[in-house]
């Protein structure tokens, strides 16, 4: 019952916060909409906010750079392809047992969670760090949203 609490406050807290961060987090009152370029004719791409995008990319770089790359492992995953994907599904990486053992895909409402207590989200782990303010999570999660195909069946050997 707790952890179904949890998970209730933490979607909430999503939902406000785009709803009430993101236009502050660009500063713009409508952000355009614009579709992602798909890896393969088969698979339709995420629509993502381009202004969220160019900030996501910014605040990556800054904020998970140290740690992640998007095409290669570093002390943690590379991201490519990340949003949609199974969570500790990257082939070649060593990942924690929790994350191991993790029943997750990695939406905006999963990286979200993650993303404000990775040791919360998952007991065990070895990220412990944190985005607090949620204007920039969300940029973030758009940026990688950005860079990953809608579901399809090789999401899960990236």
């Amino acid at each position: 019952m707790k952890k179904l609490s949890y998970v209730i406050l933490c979607f909430s807290a999503v939902l406000l916060s785009s709803s009430v961060f993101a236009k502050d987090a660009v500063n713009a009152s409508d952000p355009e909409i614009t579709q992602v370029t798909s890896q393969g004719d088969s698979v339709p791409p995420y629509a993502v906010s381009e202004q969220l995008v160019v900030e996501g990319e910014k605040l990556y770089k800054r904020r998970c750079g140290g740690c992640h790359s998007l095409d290669n492992n570093r002390i943690g995953p590379r991201h490519r392809g990340v949003y949609g994907r199974k969570a500790g599904a990257v082939v070649d990486f060593r990942y924690s047992k929790a994350l191991r053992n993790l029943d997750v895909i990695w939406t905006d409402q999963t990286l979200n969670e993650w993303l404000v207590n990775p040791t919360a989200f998952a007991r065990g782990t070895s990220m412990g760090f944190r985005l607090k303010k949620a204007e920039e999570r969300n940029a973030i999660i758009e940026y990688l949203k950005s860079l990953s195909s809608a579901p399809d069946s090789s999401a899960n050997a990236q």
